[in-house]
């Protein structure tokens, strides 16, 4: 069991094959018994990327329009959806996407050619949808304050899902932002157990400095919800009310839920994580999964990808209902942003 454990601070020890790759390396004992790095190190590369507003059509989704400064996260959360992706930048979806990160060093200059367009129909852009826009190389790379700033200046509304407390470092830009109507955010929740948070999501914020960041920007007046994501059965799922008891209580305006995703090579790398955390449930949460997705451990049709089916699907979604009436955590008023005061790049700003 020791060999599936990650190095220190990661959420995974593999390295599985990038599927899209044409050789596959395998590694054998060469017989000088070497022992594997204690730990691992992050490597940043650098992109000029040739466009940063990605767009969509999933009816799951409350947003059509995203922007990703990074591929990869040091988060390391081991069950996160966008591993995958790294597979399209010749790279394993495994350590890779957690140790080898990519920072597109253009993208506000990009946004601000993007938003100048002819034709440009404003619409709130979504900061979080892939990887997260305050993981901890924005404390140096700074590409995520740089949209901000670009977003202000024009006015443009901008939504934020993050799980990084490094995201008061910008309320400066956030109070002005929320002060226009142009911003909410939602800090994701996914355990209130340190011990859990350490191995399940190795380098985010710790519960209570999320928490934290609920409460302080609240009393900025942002508007801020949570996002309880996602929900694991047997693992975290039975915190969800008391996640968004204390959510409530620090400030939080609104709540969401999602269950567990587990797409292409997420699947693997989580049961190799059930298997050397919690080896005696293992088998007993993968069935609760494959119950909750039609027997399969994902199913990527729309409408229900994001909170399953069946009977346990069915007792989460009640019980969050339940919860969120509760705590009044129904309302939406911060999702209201306002399109109307955008001024594109080179136009004259009204004076009112």
């Amino acid at each position: 069991m020791s060999s599936f454990l990650p190095p220190r601070g990661r959420g995974t020890a593999s390295n599985p094959h990038n599927r899209f790759a044409p050789n596959r390396s395998v590694a054998e004992d060469d017989g000088w018994h070497q022992e594997a790095p204690v730990t691992q190190g992050t490597e940043v590369m650098f992109e000029t990327a040739k466009t940063i507003i990605t767009r969509n059509q999933s009816p799951d989704l409350p947003f059509d329009r995203s922007i990703n400064p990074y591929r990869g996260c040091e988060h390391g959360c081991i069950y996160c959806y966008a591993r995958p992706s790294h597979a399209y930048w010749d790279m394993s979806p495994g350590l890779d996407f957690e140790t080898r990160l990519i920072a597109k060093t253009n993208a506000a200059d990009l946004l601000e050619q993007q938003l100048s367009k002819r034709g440009y129909v404003c619409a709130p852009i979504n900061l979080g949808s892939n990887t997260d826009p305050y993981q901890p190389i924005e404390r140096e790379q700074r590409l995520t304050r740089q949209l901000l700033e670009v977003l202000l200046r024009y006015r443009h509304p901008v939504t934020i899902v993050t799980k990084g407390s490094l995201i008061l470092r910008d309320l400066d830009l956030l109070k002005q932002l929320a002060e226009q109507r142009l911003v909410s955010v939602m800090i994701s929740l996914t355990t209130l157990d340190d011990e859990l948070k350490r191995i399940l999501e190795p380098r985010a914020a710790a519960p209570k400095a999320r928490l934290r960041a609920i409460r302080v920007m609240r009393e900025a007046g942002i508007p801020v919800g949570v996002l309880c994501s996602p929900m694991i059965p047997m693992i975290n799922d039975m915190e969800l009310e008391h996640l968004l008891a204390e959510a409530h209580a620090a400030g939080a305006v609104s709540a969401n839920y999602m269950m567990l995703r587990l797409p292409l090579e997420v699947a693997p790398l989580f049961e190799e994580w059930l298997h050397a955390h919690y080896p005696q449930r293992a088998e007993h949460v993968l069935s609760l999964i494959r119950q909750s997705r039609g027997g399969e451990l994902y199913d990527s049709r729309f409408g229900s990808r994001m909170r399953g089916e069946g009977v346990f699907a069915q007792l989460l979604a009640q019980r969050f209902a339940k919860a969120i009436k509760r705590f009044g955590l129904e309302r939406r008023e911060g999702y209201r942003l306002d399109c109307t005061a955008f001024c594109p790049p080179g136009q004259q700003m009204s004076l009112l």
